[in-house]
C-alpha cells in the first residue's frame, strides 16, 4: 500500500501478471505447487518479529499482537490470490483476513485448495487437473517445499481449518457482511459441511 488519498482509498500499487481463476492451472504441476509454497513460507518469514503499532486493528476477527511465534498470515492464501508470470508467483493480493496467527493457519488452508480436498469430478472439472491428482504426494510435496519435516498430522489441521472457515462465514453473515451474507442465503454452509464429511471419509487419499 503506498497510502491514503484525499477520499480515504487506499492507494495500491499494481503487479503485472495472471491471478484470480487463472492461479488454479499455475498449481498443478511439481513446479507450481512447490513455487505456491514457497512464497508462503517466504511471506511467512518476512513477518516473523512483526510489531503491531501502537492503536493498530487487525479487520480480521480475533486479531490482536503476535504471540509466541506467530507470524502474520494471509488467511486467504489460494491460488487465486497469487500474482503468477509464467510459472512464477511474483505477489500475493486481497489482504481482508490479514492478522497475527501460527504458521499452521495458512499452510492448512492452502493445502485444501492445493492438495486438493476436493472429489475427483471437482478436481477434473473445476481446478484444471488433466486426470485425478496423486493427492498424499501433493500434501508431502507441499509440506516438504514449505520446510516442514513432516506431514505428520496434516489432514487433521486441514479439517480443523474447514470447520474453523464455515465458524467464520456464518459469523460475518449474521453480521451482515458480503459477500459472506449472500453466500450463506444460496446455501454455501451446507456445501461447506458437505467438504468437511468428504473430507473425513477420505482421509486415506491423504497419508
Amino acid at each position: 500500500m503506498l497510502g491514503i488519498d484525499e477520499d480515504g482509498r487506499e492507494v495500491l500499487s499494481f503487479i503485472e501478471g495472471e491471478s484470480g481463476p487463472a492461479g488454479w492451472a499455475k498449481v498443478v504441476d511439481d513446479r507450481g505447487l512447490t513455487a505456491f509454497a514457497r512464497l508462503l513460507r517466504d511471506y511467512h518469514d518476512a513477518t516473523a518479529g512483526f510489531s503491531t503499532p501502537d492503536g493498530a486493528a487487525w479487520a480480521a476477527a480475533g486479531g490482536g499482537a503476535p504471540v509466541d511465534g506467530e507470524v502474520i498470515c494471509h488467511g486467504d492464501f489460494g491460488p487465486w490470490n497469487v500474482v503468477w508470470q509464467g510459472h512464477r508467483p511474483v505477489g500475493i493480493i486481497d489482504w481482508d483476513f490479514a492478522r497475527p496467527a501460527a504458521r499452521l493457519h495458512d499452510v492448512s488452508y492452502a493445502l485444501e485448495y492445493v492438495a486438493p480436498f476436493r472429489d475427483d469430478p471437482e478436481c477434473l472439472r473445476w481446478l484444471r487437473f488433466p486426470a485425478p491428482p496423486d493427492r498424499r504426494r501433493r500434501l508431502e510435496l507441499f509440506c516438504a517445499a514449505y520446510g516442514l519435516s513432516s506431514a505428520s498430522g496434516m489432514v487433521d489441521a486441514v479439517i480443523t481449518r474447514q470447520q474453523e472457515n464455515i465458524e467464520l462465514v456464518r459469523h460475518l453473515a449474521g453480521e451482515g457482511h458480503e459477500p459472506q451474507a449472500t453466500w450463506v442465503a444460496e446455501g454455501l454452509l451446507q456445501e461447506l459441511d458437505a467438504r468437511v464429511t468428504w473430507s473425513r471419509a477420505n482421509r486415506s487419499l491423504f497419508t
